[in-house]
């Protein structure tokens, strides 16, 4: 009897100093290793948006310009008054990016109905003493441009060669003439996407001076000088 206590005993021993081990084993079991902290996703980068290649788009907007006639033939000058109109076409273009910098070549072509009078009831002495009038049907551009990219914002100037028509309504008929000159302005445009753009500018537009016949004259000396300031929208296309 005494035989048997005394194997309980130290039975009971053993297993009470091996309690206090099994948690450290447990723990390191494989089954219940520690897991790592979960990685969140992150997104790809998007590239820089590039400018370079061709373009094709339309614009529309709203010019306003300073003109008036003068003959000396007669002695008479209207004095300056304004003109005014809206206008809409279309442009096509190529831009190089190199860096931050974007260099380009735009020309365009636009419809126009800017027209403007001397004041009505006025009497126009270069005009037989009726009222001076001018319109332009058209103009256009070619110009170089210079911006610089806050990715897919594009602020830039422009320069170059303008062209259009400038028209003299008399009493004996509408005189035309096609002017060249000069124009700058500049403006900014947005990337939408890598094909699609809008834009909005300011160009002043110098035609110089057209010379008619004059009605009152009977001799080439009505001179129309011909200015414009417009300011217009665009949406482009890129490929």
């Amino acid at each position: 009897m005494k035989h048997s206590l005394s194997l309980a005993f130290v039975a009971a021993t053993v297993i009470a100093g091996a309690l206090p081990a099994l948690p450290a084993r447990a723990a390191d079991m494989p089954g219940q290793a520690k897991r790592p902290s979960p990685s969140y996703y992150k997104a790809p980068e998007l590239p820089p948006f590039d400018w370079s290649g061709f373009y094709l788009g339309a614009n529309g907007g709203y010019g306003r310009g300073r003109t008036g006639w003068s003959d000396p033939a007669v002695g008479a000058d209207s004095g300056n008054f304004r003109t005014r109109g809206a206008l809409a076409g279309g442009q096509v273009g190529y831009n190089w990016q190199i860096g931050k910098a974007v260099v380009g070549v735009e020309t365009d072509i636009d419809w126009a109905n800017i027209n403007g009078a001397s004041a009505v009831g006025g009497v126009c002495a270069t005009n037989g003493g009726g009222q001076c009038q001018t319109q332009q049907s058209w103009l256009g551009t070619t110009r170089a441009r210079l911006g610089y990219a806050f990715d897919r914002f594009l602020p830039y100037i422009t320069g170059g060669f303008a062209y259009g028509n400038a028209q003299a309504v008399q009493p004996n008929g509408t005189s035309s003439s096609t002017r060249t000159g000069w124009t700058a302005g500049g403006g900014v445009e947005y990337g939408i996407n890598r094909n699609w753009s809008v834009k909005a500018e300011f160009l002043h537009i110098d035609l110089g001076t057209a010379t008619f016949m004059g009605a009152a004259s009977g001799t080439p000396t009505l001179s129309v000088p011909i200015t414009d300031n417009i300011v217009r929208a665009g949406l482009n296309y890129h490929w």
